[in-house]
């Protein structure tokens, strides 16, 4: 339950909500605030707009389609902007990856949209993930604009907690943070939300608001660039890492991540890099960030190793989405593996049930491991334990799991090399 009381804010008539941003996180929100207000989304895609006024959602996530039938008559999309009385900025920041800094193309433009649809007492918030000072620098600049200044609209950044295939559980029942530029702005933020969310409703100021938001996710990145620097240890070692984290993971103060084939997803790839691009004081998240995308890597060298003398290998890589059973494929490491396979010069194919609209081509299951010499979990969605390893008509019987999520004796029983990250005997260093 929230930690306090919600106090009523002095305006009232919060009747429309404008949501920029239909993506992973702004489309389930404004479909949640939907349940009590009018919502109008905002997207630049058309595709979108066409697809959810059609009554079709453009992603799959759980929940949301009974919920999208419940609130349509509260819902509608458009590509242009209309005035409200509360405009919630949910639009991507991605990474621009040659400086490894935030391009906030997409929020900038955002809140130039708003700008001229301001009037005094309407509330912005912010949700898209940004650097810190982001609000007072970039946005509430553009937004004064409208000829207004900061005394006279109320501001403040509101960051999601939510994870892909599960964004409505976590959206209503995790904790939030509002940040505020003043006292005004997150009562009348907490009013809004508590519509919807169970969790606490945690009141702070926005540029601190902004900096959390980045910490969990950076302390998840280094978390996990640990957890792969011990299976690489372990491996030469000899020592199988998971069974390893799982015995040091029952000391009652130690919580050891899972290592996997790098780090994916539009959060924890990336949110490590907005800290780093203006302080000089960010030597273990770079370093973090260096380990994690170095797995692909890693990876290929263990790819190689097992293919020595095969000529013109074909790999198989089983699951391009950034995590188990989604179709979210952002800054997914499969990406970095698919492009280091084809410099070898060898042909790479890909089988994921999930993922739509890749860069590479997905095949059928029995259409990618045809003739391939070694296959490669990524992303080990469920679905993937019922495959009969008996049917697939492999030239090499070679398979490498990322994840320690295969049932490796149904594998083996078929004639199958099973190599796992960091067990520490059949993929070690060599």
């Amino acid at each position: 339950m929230n930690s306090k009381k919600i106090l009523v804010p002095e305006k009232l008539l919060v009747e429309k909500i404008c949501v920029l941003g239909l993506g992973y996180i702004g489309l389930p929100t404004a479909l949640l605030l939907a349940q009590k207000y009018s919502v109008v989304g905002v997207d630049i895609n058309e595709k979108i707009i066409k697809t959810l006024n059609n009554g079709n959602l453009p992603f799959e996530e759980k929940g949301l389609n009974k919920l999208f039938e419940k609130v349509r008559g509260n819902f509608s999309a458009t590509q242009t902007i209309e005035p409200a009385d509360v405009f919630i900025i949910a639009v991507p920041t991605p990474l621009e990856e040659s400086l490894k800094i935030a391009d906030l193309q997409y929020v900038r433009s955002a809140a130039e949209m708003i700008a001229p649809h301001l009037t005094t007492g309407d509330l912005v918030i912010l949700e898209s993930t940004v650097p810190p000072c982001t609000s007072e620098n970039v946005v509430i600049p553009i937004l004064e604009k409208s000829g207004l200044n900061s005394n006279e609209f109320l501001f403040v950044h509101c960051p999601e907690r939510a994870i892909p295939g599960n964004t409505l559980f976590e959206m209503i029942n995790n904790d939030r943070i509002i940040g505020g530029i003043n006292e005004k702005s997150s009562n009348t933020a907490r009013y809004v939300y508590a519509s919807f969310v169970k969790g606490s409703l945690l009141i702070t100021d926005t540029k601190t608001a902004e900096f959390v938001k980045l910490m969990e996710n950076t302390s998840r990145d280094v978390n996990i660039a640990l957890a792969n620097e011990f299976a690489k240890i372990a491996s030469e070692m000899r020592i199988d890492v998971w069974k390893a984290i799982d015995l040091a993971n029952r000391h009652p103060r130690v919580k050891i991540l899972q290592p996997g084939p790098g780090v994916g997803g539009h959060c924890i790839a990336i949110d490590p890099w907005f800290l780093t691009e203006t302080s000089t004081h960010a030597q273990m998240i770079s370093l973090a960030r260096a380990i994690n995308d170095s797995m692909p890597n890693h990876i290929l060298n263990k790819v190689r190793n097992i293919l020595r003398g095969v000529s013109n290998p074909v790999i198989t890589l089983f699951g391009v989405a950034y995590k188990k059973n989604v179709d979210d494929w952002r800054a997914t490491p499969a990406l970095r593996l698919i492009r280091l396979i084809q410099s070898e010069g060898w042909d790479v194919r890909l089988y994921d049930p999930f993922v739509r609209n890749f860069p590479c081509t997905i095949q059928t299951l029995h259409e990618s491991v045809l003739g391939t010499d070694c296959i490669i979990i990524i992303a080990d969605h469920d679905i993937f334990q019922e495959i009969d390893p008996s049917e697939l008509r492999v030239r090499s019987k070679n398979i490498i799991d990322t994840r320690n999520s295969l049932k490796k004796e149904k594998w083996k029983n078929e004639g199958f090399a099973v190599y796992t990250l960091g067990d520490g005997t059949s993929f070690h260093s060599g």
